[in-house]
């Protein structure tokens, strides 16, 4: 019965006969282990391609939208993580196969006649996967792939007479990065690039297979091999190694979520992937009217070079040991590109935001106004809890249930005497405070009444005992003379804040915000709090 299929399906599209021809293919005698990277290249797309597909199930691709739904595919979604780890980290493993590709047929000399359409397509399909790292690195629309954008975008308008038009093309008109510019790197990444790089597949195997695997000159007359089943064990071998290594990462190896790409976050400090941390290096070695050679000049020389390889070395094939200037070069390169990444990587100065910031899990907590964390303090240290058990109806009501319908005027004389020989501790401020909890209070708040930490809760009592929200904007409350103090811990460290309550003049000098003589305790709840209140 299987036979009778197979026999339909060759009558019918010739399938069979497509993959025997394709398998048995011949090749010569010494290939071997430095041809499995091209299979390995064509795997990698194929992975990307597969892994992307599953992220775009449940991806938003809108700047207000796309942080959020990343966020919820590697917090809550199964294997979500997962599956971003192998995209994220698939994207470099498969720029470093395709770099190691057109190394090894660089200097095995395989660009030569008549082979020099097979390197061109080649060198296409590299700055293709270029490409693809340039338009994903903006889609977690977190503040790194924001900011590096925008150093992108302003590297391409030094383009002499054409950039403000590349600006255009962008939809960076103005140097802005909006929701123009967001669906213009998405269309690329996932409708532009993917149907571009099938075709130039297609048409780099065609190639590879009219001219056939480049020999070794002393092979040429030795009899040939057929691709099935040595070459393909060894294809496949090494394609395992490689997914191998890339399910290692992915598990092992968390891939960075900061917080949500903030435009008026000028602290950030910008950085590229790894990879083009050279040519962010080379930039620094070009300033003023010389900055349009180090990102212009340059890499379109470096270009056009690598597209003139097999018209510029004309000779005939030799062995690679006998290539020494083509392994000096690939040395060379090596050794430079090594040399720029280095460099690029000790000069840049760590990160004030987490690279975990986006996924940090956020307490009900620390989402509320601090004068409702304040009041979970006040009934916490007026005990109030001995009656109003928490949960469940005690001596007094449950206020988790409902909100009490009490008038304020009541609630505030009965806190101040709950019972016969029984005085408060709280002070007006505080019984105000706890009024307006009890009476009407966010969702959140009845969530962080029992599990709110100690410290957080002293945190926001000092807080609100010394009016810091009459200037400053926390959780959406309070005025905005002075800045707001959602993720004051991104750019800013401890040290640096406890010094500022002591003497503000110092640390920011023209600041009108007094010096608090804070005890030592209040002095560490306060910040902590702070610190601890997320972006």
């Amino acid at each position: 019965m299987l036979r009778s299929v197979i026999d339909w399906l060759e009558d019918r599209t010739g399938v069979e006969s497509a993959i025997k021809h394709f398998l048995y293919e011949d090749v010569p005698a010494s290939a071997g282990w430095h041809q499995v990277l091209g299979s390995v290249a064509l795997f990698a797309f194929l992975t990307q391609v597969f892994t992307g597909m599953l992220l775009a199930g449940n991806y938003a691709p809108t700047p207000g939208e796309a942080y959020n739904s990343l966020r919820y595919i590697v917090t809550e979604l199964t294997a979500g993580q997962l599956m971003r780890g192998l995209h994220h980290w698939g994207a470099s493993l498969m720029i470093i196969v395709v770099v190691l590709h057109m190394m090894q047929v660089f200097v095995w000399g395989a660009y030569k006649k008549p082979r020099e359409a097979t390197w061109m397509v080649g060198a296409v399909l590299l700055l293709v996967t270029l490409a693809y790292g340039l338009t994903g690195y903006l889609l977690p629309w977190d503040n790194r792939a924001y900011w590096g954008t925008v150093v992108t975008t302003q590297i391409a308008a030094l383009a002499p007479g054409a950039g403000p038009y590349v600006l255009r093309l962008l939809g960076s008109d103005g140097g802005s990065i909006g929701a123009v510019t967001f669906a213009r790197f998405y269309a690329a990444h996932v409708l532009l690039l993917p149907p571009l790089t099938f075709l130039l597949i297609a048409i780099h195997v065609y190639l590879v297979r009219r001219h056939g695997v480049t020999p070794i000159p002393a092979d040429e007359a030795l009899p040939k091999k057929k691709f099935y089943p040595e070459q393909v064990f060894k294809d496949t071998v090494a394609t395992f190694a490689w997914f191998a290594v890339l399910v290692a990462m992915a598990i092992a190896v968390r891939v960075p979520l900061g917080h949500v790409a903030d435009p008026t976050d000028t602290s950030y400090i910008p950085r590229p992937e790894w990879y083009f941390l050279f040519l962010f290096q080379t930039l620094k070695a070009f300033e003023g009217p010389l900055e349009i050679v180090g990102a212009v000049v340059l890499p379109t020389l470096a270009i056009l070079a690598l597209f003139l390889v097999p018209f510029i070395d004309r000779g005939k094939v030799v062995r690679v040991r006998e290539r020494i200037g083509a392994i000096a070069l690939i040395v060379l390169c090596v050794l430079g590109w090594s040399a720029l990444t280095a460099r690029a990587i000790a000069t840049t100065p760590p990160s004030t935001e987490s690279p975990d910031a986006g996924l940090a899990l956020i307490e009900p907590w620390q989402e509320l106004p601090a004068d409702q964390l304040a009041a979970i303090g006040a009934f916490r240290k007026d005990n109030c809890g001995n009656c109003h058990v928490l949960g469940k109806s005690s001596a007094g009501p449950d206020l988790t249930r409902a909100a009490s319908q009490r008038p304020t005027d009541w609630l505030m004389q009965h806190f101040k005497q709950p019972a016969p020989n029984v005085a408060t501790q709280l002070k007006n401020p505080e019984l105000r405070g706890l009024a307006a909890f009890v009476t009407k209070r966010q969702d959140d708040a009845v969530k962080a009444w029992s599990g709110a930490p100690q410290a957080a809760v002293e945190g926001a009592m000092v807080y609100q005992a010394n009016q810091c929200s009459a200037c400053h904007k926390l959780n959406g409350v309070g005025m905005q003379t002075g800045p707001p103090l959602n993720g004051v811990a991104d750019h800013r460290n401890r040290e640096w804040l406890e010094g500022h309550f002591a003497d503000p003049s110092k640390f920011s000098p023209g600041s009108t915000m007094p010096a608090y003589k804070l005890s030592s305790r209040d002095l560490d709840r306060l910040t902590s709090y702070i610190m601890d209140i997320p972006k």
